[in-house]
């Protein structure tokens, strides 16, 4: 396998390689190229969904927002493109890298397939009568464009990870740091093939008296259980490459590196066992996907972070480049770990419950932010401006800590989720304040999002004004 450094150039030139990704040349490239191209897509069309959430929360402008289900429209679209859209699509931009150069025909179908339903679900809300669904993990606007998009946005899944496994590198008996990143976006195709697998399994299973959100709740509940798994792998793997592109040497061994990836793997084969055991519309496969995820999904993580927090702590000061890689680094840590610490003080329907999911989402988006700014240069694209970068980072990092601490502060209050407006029922002094907080918090985050793909796209403007 291929063991060029992904820091072969700036961002830490000097250094060997140890936890490194090889980018390779022509047709896997100009791949790589266009699903990096979907997912800042899916991240300009999330904020400027995010935008109308904000406002539509925030103590002085949510009244002008009243219109019927607009909040929840917006926010079925945000979440969307913001999770589903942004993570799919980056995932085949890193199993595009870690793949070889058979079966690109099937990726490149599936890349088409994407871009087609992500179209139209983002046309959905301006098509007419698409009343929203608020199911947890896949929000749906009820309707023909809505579904019909999410349908082919699910084929372009299915061929992408066909091709991943298929093409997915071996890891060999004497492994470095590259065959332990290789073995962990492995690991990731698979928990993703199994989600897949949980979502039609679920579709057959459908009992036929279901309908509305009952029906897409469990539709959606045990594979979107399983692909938090994948987010998550694919995050470590995000998190190797920084900390060795940014100048921080993990001290894990490649065989370490290879066991906590397969631990954090192996708890999604409980979900074909969960199938079997016990209907999907009962309260036991409920709460054992749940569990399976609280457990399962936190085997792997302190070992991670624990082994992250140590190389940034006795690294060199950052150089150049390498600063704004640090900042996503330690801001992704930051937000992972406070998605996973709210996790724990939730009780009841409140807005706890999306400051964790908001933490752990933003985590993971950090992760493939700074990994963006890495590969910029290598995909052929101009080298992002360090100071803006690191200021992006800090920006949208700080800018969502403060968004889920006015959500956390908020939900101690008993502000419901899934609510905007006069919903709300925000009373005191207290409530207005928290969700004030929320709201500037979310418009500074908001404002970072939109500065990373204004940098990308400057990045890719400059280098295609060059040639």
């Amino acid at each position: 396998m291929p063991t060029s450094s992904l820091s072969a150039e700036g961002y830490g030139a000097a250094r060997a390689a140890h936890y490194a990704l090889a980018v390779p040349e022509g047709a896997r490239r100009r791949l790589a190229a266009a699903w990096l191209s979907l997912a800042v897509g899916a991240l300009l069309g999330a904020g400027l969904f995010s935008i109308l959430l904000v406002l539509a929360r925030a103590p002085l402008t949510k009244d002008l927002f009243a219109v019927a289900d607009f909040f929840r429209i917006a926010l079925v679209v945000h979440v969307d493109l913001s999770v589903l859209v942004w993570f799919a699509a980056f995932a085949g931009l890193l199993w595009t890298l870690n793949g070889g150069e058979r079966h690109l025909g099937l990726a490149w179908a599936g890349l088409a397939a994407m871009v087609a339903g992500t179209l139209a679900l983002c046309a959905a809300p301006f098509t007419g009568a698409e009343p929203p669904v608020m199911s947890n993990y896949v929000p749906v606007l009820d309707g023909p464009v809505f579904l019909g998009g999410l349908a082919l946005f699910a084929l372009g899944a299915m061929l992408l990870v066909a091709r991943s496994m298929l093409a997915a590198p071996r890891v060999g008996t004497r492994p470095d740091g590259a065959a332990a990143l290789a073995f962990g976006l492995n690991a990731a195709a698979v928990s993703a093939a199994v989600a897949l697998l949980a979502f039609a399994w679920s579709y057959a299973a459908l009992p036929t008296g279901l309908e509305g959100k009952a029906y897409y709740e469990v539709l959606f509940w045990g594979g979107g259980h399983v692909l938090q798994f994948t987010w998550t792998l694919l995050m470590f793997a995000a998190w190797l490459a920084l900390a060795e592109a940014s100048g921080a040497r993990t001290p894990l061994s490649p065989r370490v590196a290879i066991l906590l990836f397969a631990i954090g793997l192996v708890s999604v084969f409980a979900t074909p066992v969960i199938y079997l055991a016990y209907d999907i519309t009962s309260v036991e496969h409920y709460r054992l996907q749940t569990w399976l995820m609280r457990i399962g999904g936190g085997l792997a993580i302190l070992p991670f972070a624990a082994a992250l927090l140590h190389a940034l702590a006795l690294a060199p000061r950052a150089q150049g480049g390498e600063r704004a890689l640090r900042a996503a680094l330690w801001w992704s840590l930051v937000l992972f770990g406070a998605g996973g610490a709210i996790g724990l003080l939730i009780d009841g329907s409140n807005v706890k419950i999306p400051a964790h999911y908001h933490g752990a989402i933003v985590g993971v988006t950090l992760a493939f932010m700074g990994l963006t700014y890495h590969l910029l240069p290598r995909l052929g694209y101009a080298r992002p401006a360090a100071r803006l970068a690191t200021l992006q980072a800090w920006l949208y990092g700080a800018g969502q800590l403060a968004h889920i601490a006015g959500l956390v502060w908020s939900g101690g209050y008993g502000v419901q989720r899934k609510v905007a407006g006069a919903e709300q029922v925000l009373r005191g002094a207290e409530q207005i304040a928290a969700m004030g907080l929320m709201g500037l918090g979310g418009l500074a985050a908001v404002a970072g999002g939109f500065l990373f793909v204004l940098i990308v796209g400057r990045c890719a403007w400059t280098s295609s004004g060059s040639r």
